[in-house]
């Protein structure tokens, strides 16, 4: 049976990919900080993790202990909304600290843990693309996730002599609480979506960035 390993996975999008991986039979392992109900419910193992904290992703891998993983999901995020006019330098702080450096810290303590050939997705943001902005504003975020980008572009490039792909998704728009309910999509079509990714995810692919929805190639 494969494995998978999904962060954020408490509610929303990763809440959706683990009850969509569930379902096709994948052994799915939920990280979040604070587990919820709806989690519990969904049969997956559950494990407390802080992507922010060097403690806690090492104490992460050390819980594994030995477990292999085929697929390794780091959707963990947080939004703070900010305009030149109210920029709160800690919060974009944090946001650095969550989307960006938080799936580094994490890959870099279960690098024991990823089997050859396992496929690592970020779910980044086409808020990321500096090509495509086109509204301004959201300066912690769009920042965030343009480093990200880079930085799963770098780890698609160092994990290649092990077979290990690298791919980075834009989720959509997605109706949760995140975007005060807002979007095109459920958090449900968002995550068959990613799941359709994956699936197309390979060494040939790997360090692109694509939109999970319409499955297009989006741009730095």
């Amino acid at each position: 049976m494969p494995s998978a390993l999904v962060t954020g996975a408490n509610r929303g999008i990763g809440l959706a990919l683990v009850k969509a991986l569930v379902a096709q039979g994948t052994s799915v392992i939920g990280a979040c900080r604070s587990p919820s109900s709806e989690l519990q419910a969904t049969g997956a193992r559950i494990e407390a993790l802080d992507v922010t904290s060097e403690a806690s992703c090492a104490d992460l891998g050390r819980r594994l202990d030995g477990q292999r993983l085929d697929l390794l999901v780091h959707n963990a995020g947080i939004l703070r909304g900010e305009s030149i006019d109210s920029l709160d330098p800690d919060g974009m702080l944090q946001q650095l600290a969550v989307n960006s450096v938080g799936p580094l810290r994490l890959t870099r303590h279960l690098l024991p843990h990823l089997a050859d050939r396992t496929k690592i997705v970020i779910v980044t943001s086409r808020m990321g693309s500096i090509a495509d902005n086109d509204s301004g504003g959201a300066y912690g975020y769009r920042m965030s996730k343009a480093a990200v980008n880079a930085a799963g572009r770098s780890l698609a490039i160092d994990l290649a002599p092990r077979g290990i792909a690298v791919g980075l998704v834009h989720p959509g728009w997605v109706r949760t609480d995140m975007t005060g309910g807002r979007g095109h999509v459920t958090a449900e079509q968002s995550a068959a979506g990613i799941v359709d990714r994956i699936g197309g995810l390979t060494r040939a692919t790997s360090g692109t960035f694509w939109h999970a929805i319409t499955g297009e190639e989006l741009p730095w």
